[in-house]
């Protein structure tokens, strides 16, 4: 009997060991089917929390509950789970609500399962190797036309271009982050490498799939990494570099003018009284938003009251009756449902997490990017509670947060620029290791 009460733990710590690499390997093929199809992503979800829940230790899970990182998508979620109790809709308006907040639950599981993993560069690779292909594939069928989509759509082989352009912008950021790692450490060809890679993306946001939220995100991002690797002369250089850079896209490319031009029509039209246009419509949404949270500050309508609301409140033509259930800001679209309560939980969850990626690491830097992008994109967007954007914002953060809260600073895969290894160089010493 002593001996088969010995036996069973150390069985059980095996079965959890192999469960876990198991975990690691799904988490890869997460981040690798993310960038091309919504149906893989989520089955691979679905086999991800099979294999990490059993994997996990109730102690670890609770420890990142407990934290602000973990904590407060929690709090999120359950503050939006009780407002299913005052929503003035059916249930299954208050079930399908509550959707959107399902996937913050997923944070504090990745935060614990990569508190403990080596393996973060298995997602962080994958992720980067996909949207690659990605890339080549949306070269080839702007110049070919084949793929067999719509002509506006060329371009953009899989999902559609919003979320084919963030995902790209998000490539051209880490890549110029590790372009100046390699520049510090005078590896100039990998260097050189990396920056003509961030180029070919920028360039197909630019030229293929231009969605001008993303051209928003790609200017604060620039500004963030001149000020975060350079200080404010970097910001200057720039935000300089920048202007001579955007005059030079916007004489050679009649997409950014037409879309950029487009703005300025928007607006005028909606002066004129005509809301049929985004620009117009956003203005709507948002005008109507401010009128339902006015009527309930503090705690909101309710979960899964969106669209309701909109549907007694039409914002312009009836033929947007198919858009009414997204106001098209995040803050907005918690803040009708939960009130200043939720408001304050959904700006302190991405203070916090802003704030847990501010050392210098490249890993750090890789996180903050993903977290000032959803940030900024959801000031346009619904962002976190769409299936692409709002799964990349929370596998980013649980995968990179993850990592740097279990990474000892005398054993970091990643120090500071100028003084640590490159994204390359940890990935071979995690292979050894």
């Amino acid at each position: 009997m002593t001996e088969f009460t010995r036996v069973r733990p150390f069985t059980g710590a095996i079965d959890r060991v192999r469960q876990g690499k198991t975990a690691d390997w799904l988490v890869a093929a997460v981040a690798v089917s993310l960038p091309w199809s919504t149906s893989a992503t989520a089955i691979l979800i679905v086999l991800w929390l099979l294999a990490v829940i059993p994997s996990l230790d109730l102690t670890s899970v609770r420890r990142e509950v407990m934290s602000p990182a973990g904590g407060l998508p929690v709090l999120l979620w359950v503050l939006a789970a009780l407002a299913m109790l005052w929503a003035d809709v059916d249930w299954n308006e208050r079930i399908q609500g509550l959707r959107g907040f399902h996937k913050l639950l997923v944070i504090p599981l990745l935060l614990a399962q990569f508190h403990r993993s080596q393996r973060a560069n298995l997602a962080i690779l994958g992720f980067f190797g996909a949207a690659v292909i990605l890339l080549g594939l949306s070269w080839l069928t702007y110049y070919t036309g084949l793929w067999g989509r719509e002509k506006a759509e060329v371009g953009v082989p899989v999902k559609d271009y919003m979320a084919q352009s963030g995902i790209f912008a998000i490539c051209a950021f880490g890549l110029l982050a590790q372009a100046i790692q390699w520049g510090r450490s005078r590896q100039m060809h990998l260097a050189l490498a990396a920056a003509l890679l961030a180029a070919g993306f920028i360039a197909n946001i630019v030229f293929v799939a231009n969605a001008r939220t993303t051209l928003v995100v790609i200017a604060v991002l620039l500004l963030l990494l001149g000020f975060r690797e350079f200080g404010w002369k970097g910001v200057l250089s720039v935000a300089v570099g920048g202007s001579v850079l955007a005059s030079l896209m916007w004489v050679s490319s009649p997409l950014l003018r037409l879309r950029v031009n487009l703005i300025v029509e928007e607006v005028q039209d909606y002066r004129m009284g005509k809301t049929w246009s985004s620009v117009g419509l956003r203005y709507e949404f948002w005008k109507n938003s401010t009128e339902f949270i006015a009527a309930a500050p503090l705690v909101g309508h309710g979960t899964g009251t969106i669209k309701a609301l909109f549907h007694r409140h039409p914002a312009g033509p009836t033929g947007t009756e198919p858009m009414r259930g997204n106001p098209h800001n995040q803050i907005l679209a918690v803040a009708i449902q939960l009130g200043f309560i939720g408001t304050i939980l959904l700006i302190a969850m991405w203070a916090v997490h802003f704030a847990l990626f501010r050392d210098g690491t490249l890993t750090a830097l890789f996180g903050m990017i993903i977290v000032v992008s959803n940030i900024v994109s959801s000031l346009f967007n619904s962002h976190l509670f769409d299936f692409t954007q709002g799964w990349l914002y929370v596998f980013g953060v649980g995968i990179l947060e993850g990592t740097l809260l279990g990474r000892k600073p005398q054993t970091s895969a990643l120090a500071p620029p100028g003084k640590g290894r490159s994204l390359t160089e940890e990935t071979v010493h995690s292979s050894i290791s």
